[in-house]
C-alpha cells in the first residue's frame, strides 16, 4: 500500500536506509511496496537484492521532484519500465532541466500525481497508466476537490521519509545543510510533512475505510507489477558477454593471441608454460570470462599504439594469459603466483586487471573506451557524512563560529560541559554520520555492459563529463557487473617525461634505452645498491620514509626482494605485527623453524610462514582450515569494506573456526592466525600486484642512477611524489645540478634542463597567471629571445602585477639589473591596466628615467623566493635568526649510536599516529645541514609537551637508537628555530650577509661588492 517510500540516498532529505526500509515494513505488516527515492535510483538493487529477507516483495519507481517540490512519481510495471524511468531521470540529471510538471507518455511505466499538484495545476483529464495519489492528511479535502469523479485513478500516497520525531529533526538539518540556511531561516517548502511515516497496513486500512476503492485501486496497481534481477550465486556476468559477435570466436581470437604471445614471452618454450597456458584458458573459457580479457587486451593495445606507458597489475597478474596479451608485465611462471588466487570455478567474479596510465594519458584512454563500446559507464561511490565534516555542516546550520566548530571536531571536550546547542550539533551529528553525502565518481572503475546501464540504475554526469552509475562497486558486483579498472598515475608519467627529456637532450644514449628490459634492470648493482641504501627519492613507491626504513631493515637488494618489501609495507601486515616478525626471520632464517607452525612454514616457505600476499589468505584457508576455494575466496574478499558484514562472510568466519578444532588446533593458535588474516586481508597486495609495482619501481630507479638530473626535472613536472617539491629541488642540487629560478629567456611553462643547469617552471610561481606563461612561450618560439625588459614589455601584453611577480624572482636577471631598478622601470613603462594585446607596427621610442641606485639582497632574494615559490633556493638553515650551535649530521648518528645528540634538521615530513592506548605520537624526516635525510621519533610523553608548527627547522634532542640497523632519533626535547625577520619588511636592508643558492655554506660580502 506504500508506493512513496525514501531512504537516505534521496539526498540530503531521507534519514534511513533502505535495509531500514525494509525492517520498516515487516514490522508493521507490509508485504509489498515501492521505493521511489527522489530523483535517484542508488538504493534499488540493494532493495530489490534484500527484499526476500523480510518477505517484502519489491517494486521500483522514482519521485520527480524539482527541488523539494513534487512533480510525479513514476512506478515501473517491469524492468523495462524501469528503464524508461532512468533514461528519462538521467536525460534531466545530464542536462540539467527541470522536469515538467507533466509527466511523458510511458509504455511500461505507472504515473502518480500528488493530490496537491492535481488541484494546484487543474488536471483534467488522466491516461490509462496515470493516478492521482490520495494520503492520510488528504481525505479531509478529498470530499471537496472534486476529483472523487476520477475514482478508478485514486490511490493510497502515503509517504514514507521518517521513522520516529527524530528522524524528522534529522530531516531539517539535513534539508538545512543543502540550502546552505541557518535551521531557523528554512523555509517550510523546503521540509517534509512530519506525518510522512509508515503505520501498520491494518491503520492504513482503516484511515481509507470509507474509500474502500483506493484501497483496491492501489492494491491492483502493485500487483501488476514486477521486478526482477539475479542474484543468486550462479548469475551470469552482466558484462559485455561477447568481444566478437560469438564466444567461439572470442575462445579462437584469445588462443591465437597467447600462441602469439608466447613467441614474445617465452621464446624458449617450456613444458610447464604450455600446461599453465591451458589451464588457464580452459578455465578461463569455462567461466565466461573471454570477452574480460579481450576488451583489456582491446583497452591496453589502443594505448602502445599511441604509444603510452601503462601497467597492468592486481590479481590480474597472477596470470600467464594476461601476461602473454600484454595486459601485465609480470612472468607468473619466475614468480611462482598462485592460480587460484588470480581465478577459480568457485568464484562468480573475473580477475582484479588495474590498468594504470599516466595522469596525462588516462583521460584520453577513457574517452577510447566510451567511444569504442556501446553501454559503458563511471562507477559511482558514495561520499558520507564523516564526524568532522558532519560536526562542520550541523554547526553551520546551528549558527556556531568556526573556532566552536573546530572546537567540537577535535573531539576534545567532555559533553557534560558543553552548551544546549553544541549537544545537539553532537547529538544529530552522530546521528547523519554514515550517510550518504552526495554522489562521487570511483577512483577508477569502469563498466562495460551487455544491456544499457539504465538498466540497472539512472546515471549522473559529473564533473568528469562521463555518465557515472548512482551505485557502488559492491552492488555492481552483486548483479554481475563487474568493473575495470583505469587509474591515473603520476610515476608512468615520470617514466615517460624522463625518456623525453633524454630523447632530445641526449639522442645517442636514448637510443641505447630499453625501459622494458626489467630483467636486465634486476641484475643492475648500480640499481640494488640504491635500494638496499634507500636512495630511492622520487622513485615510484620506494621513496616514503616508511619504505626507505623498510628497505634498510631488510638489506633489499633484489627483485623478490622488492616485491615482498612491497606487501609487507601495507597496513594490515603492520598492524598485525606481522612485519617485525617477518623482518626478524629474514634477519634470522632459523627463526621461522621456531616460531612458525609447521603447517604454516610449508604453505608459506618463500616467506618464512608468515602471510604477506592476499593470496596467503586463501592458501590459508585452504591448506590449514580445509576451507574449499570458494569459501576461501569468500573470506578474501570479505575482510574489507561493507562484505566483511555479510552473513556468508560470517558463515565462513564459523567453519575456518570449526574446521582448526576438529583439525586438533588449539584455539590460542586458531585466532592468533585468525587475527592475522583479519587484520591484514583487506589490505595487503596480490603477489602479481606487488610484483607490478617492483617492475615500475626498476624501471624509475634505473632513471634515477643513470640519469639522475633529467629524472628530478620529469619528477618535478609531474606533480612531484611523496614529499613537497622543493625537496625534488633539493636533491637535484644534491645530484650535482645548478638549480636557477624561472627565467623569462630559459624557462617553460614546466622545468627545463640545459645541461646540468635545472631552470624551474613558471608553473612554480603560484601567484603568475598560466595564460602569461603561455603567452611568453608562445611569443619567444616565434620571435626570439628576449633582449632587454622593454623588449619584453613591447612584446608581451601582461599586466604591472604579473610582471612584478617575473621581476621580483629574478626572471630579467640577463639584463644584470637589480630588480629594484627593473620594477620602477616596469611602473614607468606600464600603467595599472593591462595593455591591449595587438601587434607594433613600428619599434617605439622609450625614454630613459633617471632612477636611484638601488640595491638587493640575497636574503631578499630568498624571502622573495619564499612567497613566490613556495621554498627558497639556498639552504633553510643560512635563514635562521640564530646560527646553529652545531653542524653534527644524519652521516654522525651511527657513531653516536645509545647515547644523546644535539642535531638540527629541516622538516620533510610528520606522520601522526596513535599507540593501542589511543595515545598521540610522532615519526618525523628531515633533512640536515647537508641536505641527508634523518628520522626521530616523539613518544607520547614527549608529545603531550612538544609538537610541530609547521615547516622550518627544528631543533633536537635525543636518543639515537637502532632497529634492524635503522637509525633514528628518540626525541627528549625539540624546538622550532625563528628565522631572521623577512628583510624586506624589517631594519635588515643593509645587512651584510649574503647567500648563494647553490652553496652549502654563507658567502660573505661587503656592501662594495652589492649587484646592481
Amino acid at each position: 500500500m506504500y508506493l512513496n517510500c525514501h531512504t537516505y540516498y534521496s539526498l540530503r532529505y531521507g534519514t534511513f536506509s533502505e535495509l531500514d526500509l525494509l525492517r520498516l515494513a515487516q514490522e508493521n505488516h507490509v508485504t509489498q511496496l515501492v521505493l521511489t527515492d527522489i530523483n535517484n535510483t542508488s538504493a534499488c538493487l540493494n532493495f530489490v537484492r534484500k527484499s526476500g529477507e523480510y518477505n517484502v516483495r519489491p517494486i521500483l519507481g522514482v519521485d520527480f521532484r524539482n527541488g523539494a517540490a513534487p512533480c510525479f512519481i513514476g512506478i515501473a510495471k517491469n524492468n523495462e519500465g524501469y528503464l524508461e524511468l532512468n533514461d528519462f531521470l538521467s536525460k534531466h540529471l545530464h542536462e540539467g532541466k527541470e522536469f515538467p510538471q507533466k509527466a511523458p507518455f510511458f509504455e511500461n511505466t505507472y504515473i502518480i500525481y500528488p493530490f496537491e499538484n492535481v488541484l494546484q495545476n487543474n488536471r483534467k483529464d488522466f491516461t490509462e497508466h496515470e493516478f492521482i495519489g490520495i494520503s492520510i492528511n488528504d481525505l479531509r479535502r478529498l470530499p471537496f476537490s472534486g476529483l472523487l469523479q476520477w475514482r478508478d485513478r485514486l490511490v493510497v500516497q502515503q509517504p514514507v521519509t521518517f521513522k520516529n520525531k527524530k528522524d524528522f529533526n534529522a530531516h531539517r538539518l539535513l534539508r538545512a545543510i543543502d540550502n546552505n540556511v541557518l535551521l531557523s531561516k528554512l523555509p517550510k517548502s523546503e521540509e517534509a510533512n512530519e506525518d510522512e511515516k509508515m503505520f501498520p497496513v491494518e491503520n492504513l486500512a482503516m484511515a481509507f475505510s470509507q474509500y474502500s476503492f483506493i484501497l483496491e485501486n492501489t492494491e491492483k496497481l502493485l500487483n501488476s507489477c514486477s521486478i526482477y534481477f539475479d542474484f543468486s550465486k550462479g548469475r551470469k556476468p552482466q558484462n559485455l558477454s561477447t568481444y566478437n559477435a560469438t564466444k567461439e570466436e572470442d575462445e579462437e581470437m584469445i588462443e591465437s593471441l597467447c600462441r602469439e604471445g608466447l613467441k614474445y614471452r617465452y621464446p624458449k618454450g617450456g613444458k610447464a608454460v604450455v600446461e599453465r597456458l591451458r589451464k588457464e584458458l580452459k578455465l578461463i573459457e569455462q567461466m565466461g570470462f573471454v570477452s574480460y580479457f579481450l576488451i583489456n587486451w582491446d583497452i591496453i593495445s589502443e594505448a602502445r599504439r599511441r604509444g603510452f606507458f601503462y601497467v597492468g597489475r592486481g590479481s590480474g597478474a597472477n596470470s600467464i594469459v594476461a601476461y602473454l596479451l600484454r595486459i601485465t608485465d609480470v612472468d607468473p611462471m619466475e614468480l611462482d603466483l598462485y592460480f587460484e588466487r588470480f581465478i577459480n570455478l568457485y568464484r562468480a567474479n573475473p580477475p582484479d586487471f588495474d590498468i594504470d596510465f599516466s595522469h596525462k594519458d588516462r583521460p584520453v584512454m577513457t574517452r577510447y573506451i566510451f567511444g569504442r563500446f556501446e553501454h559503458v559507464a563511471l562507477l559511482g561511490a558514495y561520499v558520507t557524512f564523516k564526524q568532522k565534516g558532519a560536526i562542520r555542516e550541523l554547526g553551520k546550520v546551528f549558527g556556531l563560529s568556526k573556532s566552536e566548530m573546530d572546537f567540537l571536531s577535535e573531539g576534545r571536550y567532555n559533553i557534560s560541559e558543553l552548551d544546549e546547542v553544541s549537544r545537539l550539533v553532537i547529538k544529530y551529528g552522530r546521528l547523519i554520520m554514515g550517510m550518504p553525502n552526495y554522489l562521487s565518481v570511483h577512483a577508477g572503475g569502469i563498466l562495460i555492459s551487455e544491456r544499457p546501464l539504465h538498466w540497472f540504475s539512472a546515471t549522473n554526469l559529473p564533473p568528469k563529463n562521463f555518465p557515472t552509475t548512482q551505485f557502488d562497486m559492491v552492488i555492481a558486483e552483486d548483479v554481475g557487473l563487474y568493473k575495470f579498472d583505469i587509474l591515473g598515475q603520476r610515476g608512468l608519467a615520470k617514466i615517460k617525461e624522463t625518456l623525453a627529456i633524454l630523447e632530445h637532450g641526449r639522442p645517442e644514449e636514448f637510443a641505447e634505452i630499453d625501459i622494458h628490459d626489467i630483467d636486465k634492470f634486476k641484475k643492475d648493482p648500480k640499481i640494488n645498491t640504491l635500494i638496499k641504501t634507500a636512495q630511492c627519492m622520487g622513485c615510484f613507491y620506494v621513496e616514503s620514509p616508511a619504505m626507505r626504513m623498510l628497505l634498510k631493515k631488510l638489506k633489499v637488494d633484489t627483485y623478490l626482494g622488492l616485491v615482498a618489501a612491497s606487501s609487507i609495507i601495507r597496513p594490515g601486515v603492520a598492524k598485525s605485527g606481522m612485519m617485525r616478525e617477518y623482518i626478524l626471520r629474514h634477519r634470522n632464517p632459523g627463526r621461522a623453524m621456531e616460531k612458525a607452525h609447521p603447517v604454516m612454514l610449508d604453505i608459506m616457505p618463500e616467506t618464512y610462514g608468515v602471510m604477506v600476499y592476499q593470496e596467503d589468505v586463501i592458501k590459508v584457508a585452504h591448506h590449514f582450515a580445509d576451507l574449499t576455494l570458494g569459501e576461501a575466496d569468500v573470506l578474501r574478499r570479505g575482510m574489507s569494506g561493507k562484505f566483511r558484514s555479510r552473513e556468508e562472510f560470517q558463515k565462513v568466519k564459523a567453519r575456518f573456526i570449526e574446521n582448526c578444532r576438529k583439525k586438533g588446533y588449539a584455539d590460542k593458535l586458531i585466532f592468533e592466525v585468525w587475527e592475522q588474516i583479519a587484520s591484514f586481508a583487506g589490505y595487503a597486495f596480490a603477489k602479481g600486484h606487488s610484483a607490478s609495482y617492483a617492475v615500475e619501481s626498476y624501471q624509475t630507479l634505473f632513471l634515477r642512477a643513470y640519469f639522475p638530473l633529467e629524472f628530478m626535472v620529469a619528477v618535478l613536472n609531474n606533480g612531484g611524489g611523496f614529499y613537497r617539491p622543493e625537496f625534488y629541488v633539493y636533491e637535484a642540487r644534491a645530484l650535482g645540478a645548478t638549480v636557477h629560478p624561472p627565467c623569462v629567456n630559459k624557462s617553460g611553462t614546466t622545468t627545463i634542463i640545459y645541461g646540468s643547469d635545472i631552470f624551474l617552471g613558471f608553473g612554480h610561481l603560484r601567484e603568475l597567471e598560466h595564460k602569461v606563461s603561455e603567452r611568453i612561450l608562445k611569443d619567444r618560439i616565434a620571435n626570439g629571445i628576449y633582449g632587454s625588459l622593454e623588449d619584453f614589455l613591447d612584446r608581451i601584453s601582461i599586466s604591472i602585477e604579473q610582471v612584478g611577480i617575473l621581476i621580483r624572482i629574478d626572471a630579467f636577471r640577463f639584463t644584470a639589473i637589480n630588480k629594484h631598478r627593473l620594477l620602477w622601470k616596469a611602473h614607468l613603462f606600464l600603467n595599472k591596466n593591462e595593455k591591449v594585446d595587438c601587434p607594433k607596427l613600428f619599434p617605439p621610442e622609450h625614454r630613459s628615467f633617471k632612477i636611484p641606485q638601488l640595491y638587493t639582497t640575497d636574503l631578499e632574494i630568498a624571502f622573495t623566493q619564499l612567497e613566490l615559490l613556495g621554498f627558497c633556493l639556498c639552504s633553510p638553515f643560512m635563514l635562521l635568526a640564530e646560527t646553529p650551535k652545531n653542524d653534527r649530521c644524519a652521516k654522525d648518528l651511527e657513531k653516536h649510536l645509545n647515547r644523546y645528540v644535539d642535531i638540527y634538521g629541516y622538516l620533510v615530513k610528520i606522520k601522526n599516529t596513535s599507540t593501542h592506548a589511543g595515545k598521540r605520537m610522532y615519526f618525523a624526516t628531515l633533512v640536515d645541514q647537508q641536505g641527508k635525510i634523518f628520522d626521530v621519533v616523539i613518544f607520547p610523553p614527549v608529545a603531550a609537551k612538544y609538537y610541530f608548527r609547521g615547516k622550518g627547522v627544528y631543533r633536537f634532542y635525543g636518543k639515537v637508537v637502532s632497529e634492524f640497523g635503522f637509525l633514528s632519533i628518540e626525541v627528549v626535547k625539540m624546538q622550532k628555530q625563528d628565522y631572521i625577520p623577512d628583510p624586506r619588511y624589517s631594519d635588515m636592508k643593509t645587512s651584510t650577509k649574503f647567500f648563494d643558492a647553490n652553496a652549502s655554506h654563507p658567502v660573505k660580502r661587503e656592501l662594495g661588492d652589492l649587484p646592481v
